[in-house]
């Protein structure tokens, strides 16, 4: 069968795109195809229900091999990354053990934060004791101010122990942008900096010297767009700074690393990584950068085309992480992990899942680490490059996220990016994309699992939450308080200390489903309701139902419950209701699950209480809140 030249499908006619579209309205049975299947992104562009060959014609995301240029299919023809994990120094033996350690189990980058007045060559030594440092990545970050210090120390270091320094790879987070987006610290001087850093590392070829950190716009709650847009914008403003400086446009775009988040969108995320590695070798062309060496990789006119490659390290995200069922976070992580590899990133970095309440320990820490180490060992992810290459979706996807992000790079240039920092435009921009998604959650239009949807009442929280230890990595100048500031408040948070304050008060919360008449719609409100309610950690009693509603209240008194939830169907509220209110007086909270035709004349005879699915959880819960702690 294996040898069989049978062409399977020759005979059934080829069904056109029109067709197709036919039968789905049809099947819709009168509902709106653009309303119902549509997909509205954030990101400016509409994502439709199915994509055929058609789509893909003329897009230059399908005339390239993985490893040719302009590189959207990745910058090699394998798709090996490096498995990092990062510590955060204090005692620097400690930290060497721990780093031997974790290399024997299976991490391949290290990431070590290193505070600025410890940076010492004897800390250093004992830092690196029994690390080889040509066979793994190795990365540091200290302050911007203690840096070339640190390279200097780093390139002694390895001459010492006979490494042959074209094998280094790594790099120092040096980054004088990011500490005004977090921060509000400026630093006019930071030019003295970046140059000193390139004379002193000018042996240390494939060591990357400039971050690029876009992950603090991921976290802050940008858009991917915006993540993507302002991130070309940044490395930009870096190759343009040290171009005019007089470094040459090779060794400048060789020196830049840029380090993203990952969001949970699966396939925009894909995408974004494609599209970020085709649009950064654009920029790069532009600067007419020329080979210094023989090269298979020259291009035209002696094109340095190894330059145009997008050094990617990413991390997953921490701005979707939450503190209520924990585990979740795991599926986040490992779907972003999942995003990250099939698209060809360098280096990998997952983030443990009870970062978002207390320091990791050894478990989670173990955990991360695996989710990496089993999409490479058991999945395979690491022997195909551009898994995704010719699916008609993602390479759609592609095309529609490079041109999103093209436009947002070309509006921030003509501003000029470092200035629009300097302003706050920047981090206004995304702040207003994260408080789109505070209301967008608040109304379940986005979905944190455990959290806004389906959310385990019965979990106690507040004896989990630690303080986590704070780093420094050195003095910094004093922050401008006029400069708005990154957004650094997860998406959770909002309902977190909405359930805290109910767990706090040490009331137990009692909400009662009263389900009475139709059988379909009072299972349908009670579970909806149900979980609508367990968002805030109110103690749900669901029931099959009642034969009456003065049944319904007895009961629900008996159980003690603070609210009572109304679940029945629209045509029998207009009964129900009114006589169910007349029960409840002010003992206890009415509620009526939906919104019936006779809300009007409900609210006229004193009920005021619903929910359905255009309600705004957080704020009703929030209401709720106050009447009853």
């Amino acid at each position: 069968m294996s040898n069989s030249k049978e062409k399977l499908f020759s005979g059934f006619p080829p069904v056109s795109t029109e067709k197709w579209k036919e039968k789905i309205i049809a099947d819709l049975k009168g509902a709106d195809f653009e309303k119902k299947l549509v997909w509205k992104t954030n990101e400016g562009f509409n994502v439709k229900p199915f994509y055929r060959t058609e789509d893909i014609e003329g897009l230059k995301t399908t005339e390239s091999l993985p490893g040719e240029f302009p590189y959207v299919r990745g910058t090699g023809k394998d798709n090996d990354w490096f498995v990092r994990q990062d510590i955060v120094v204090t005692d620097f033996a400690e930290a060497n053990q721990k780093a031997l350690d974790i290399l024997n189990k299976g991490i391949t980058s290290l990431g070590f934060e290193i505070p600025g007045e410890k940076v010492s060559k004897e800390n250093v030594a004992t830092l690196l004791a029994g690390i080889l440092p040509e066979h793994i990545e190795m990365n540091f970050t200290t302050c911007n101010l203690q840096s070339v210090e640190l390279i200097r120390i780093l390139v002694e270091y390895f001459k010492e122990k006979n490494c042959d320094l074209t094998k280094i790879r790594g790099s120092i987070n040096i980054d004088f942008i990011g500490i005004i987006l977090n921060k509000g610290v400026v630093k006019e001087e930071r030019m003295q900096q970046m140059l000193a850093a390139i004379n002193a590392a000018a042996e240390l070829r494939f060591f990357k010297l400039f971050a690029v950190n876009a992950y603090l716009f991921n976290n802050a709650g940008s858009f991917i767009t915006q993540e993507l847009g302002y991130a070309l914008a940044w490395g930009n403003e870096l190759l343009n700074q040290l171009i005019e400086a007089g470094v040459n446009p090779t060794i400048a775009a060789k020196k830049i690393k840029f380090n993203f988040g990952i969001g949970s969108n699966y396939f925009l995320e894909i995408a974004k990584f494609r599209a970020a590695r085709w649009l950064w070798a654009e920029i790069v062309k532009a600067y007419n950068p020329t080979c210094h060496h023989d090269c298979p990789n020259e291009g035209p006119g002696n094109e340095c085309r190894c330059s145009a490659k997008m050094n990617i390290f990413a991390q997953t995200s921490t701005f979707n992480q939450t503190i209520y069922d924990a585990h979740v976070n795991l599926l986040r992580t490992q779907t972003e992990a999942m995003s990250a590899t099939l698209a060809g990133v360098d280096s990998l970095l997952v983030t443990p899942f009870d970062e978002s309440f207390k320091t990791p320990d050894d478990f989670s820490e173990r955990i991360a680490r695996n989710q990496q180490l089993l999409l490479k060992d058991e999945c395979h992810f690491d022997r195909i490059a551009d898994a995704s290459g010719g699916s008609y979706y993602i390479e759609t996807l592609t095309d529609s996220i490079a041109k999103e992000a093209w436009k947002l790079f070309l509006e921030t240039e003509e501003k000029g990016f470092y200035e629009q920092v300097k302003t706050g435009e920047i981090q206004a921009a995304v702040n207003a994309s994260a408080d789109k998604r505070f209301k967008a959650l608040a109304q379940r239009r986005e979905i944190l699992l455990g959290t806004n949807q389906f959310p385990n009442f019965t979990e106690k929280t507040a004896g989990k939450i630690k303080q986590i230890a704070q780093t420094k990595s050195g003095s910094c100048p004093t922050a401008h308080e006029s400069i708005t500031l990154l957004n650094k408040k997860r998406l959770g948070e909002p309902f977190e200390t909405l359930r805290l304050t109910t767990e706090n008060s040490g009331k137990e919360i009692k909400a009662f489903m009263l389900t009475i008449g139709n059988l379909a719609m009072r299972l349908a409100r009670s579970q909806f309701s149900s979980n609508f309610l367990a968002c805030a950690g109110y103690k749900v009693i669901d029931n099959l139902g009642f034969e009456t509603v003065e049944q319904g209240v007895k009961a629900a008194r008996e159980a003690q419950a603070d609210i009572i939830v109304l679940c029945s169907s629209d045509d029998e509220y207009a009964t129900f209701a009114p006589e169910a209110h007349q029960l409840t007086g002010d003992k206890e909270i009415l509620i009526i699950a939906g919104a019936p035709a006779c809300s009007d004349e409900l609210k006229a005879q004193g009920i005021t209480n619903f929910i359905n699915i255009r309600s705004n959880v957080l704020e009703t819960l929030q209401e709720l809140n106050n009447k009853l702690l």
